[in-house]
């Protein structure tokens, strides 16, 4: 187990789509453990095998207030969104030093393959639900900033820069 370093932002490797999981391994198990790592020392509630360079579709998630509750999921796909929108700030280790408040589904229900290779069916609310739902969208080569408006994108992009220097 290890802390892996997240691609930066504009590595075309977050735009591409992850590969579907065909079976859970010790290989997967392994790529697991490393996420659960790398995101506690951001620290964060979630993280995506894009980010890390790894085109699977992984993700680990954890919302907990006391750590140590973490899901991990293979081939997670949302098959129902609350119509309540909740808004949290987001942020992600690809584009350091910026955040934006996104508005997403206050609740999802998702499918994935667990650890065991399980097929689960899960219900998120709150802070989860934006975790996982921003953690698929890394799995579709989407990032945060591209539900923002093109004008609100742009100015994060420029000022994601300006921190980078």
């Amino acid at each position: 187990m290890s802390v892996r370093p997240c691609l930066r932002w504009p590595d075309p490797r977050l735009r591409a789509v992850a590969a579907p999981v065909e079976a859970i391994t010790d290989q997967v198990r392994a790529i697991w453990d490393d996420m659960i790592d790398t995101m506690e020392a951001m620290p964060g509630v979630g993280l995506a095998a894009p980010q890390i360079g790894v085109p699977l579709r992984l993700t680990v998630v954890d919302a907990s207030d006391t750590r140590g509750q973490v899901v991990r999921m293979a081939n997670p796909a949302i098959l129902h969104a609350s119509m309540q929108l909740r808004a949290h700030d987001e942020a992600s280790p690809n584009l350091p030093g910026v955040s934006a408040r996104i508005e997403r589904p206050r609740a999802v229900t998702v499918r994935f393959l667990d650890a065991d290779g399980v097929t689960q069916e899960r219900d998120f609310v709150g802070l989860w639900a934006t975790s996982v739902q921003h953690q698929i969208d890394h799995l579709e080569g989407r990032m945060y900033f591209d539900l923002l408006s093109r004008t609100r994108r742009d100015m994060l992009l420029r000022r994601a820069r300006k921190v980078g220097q």
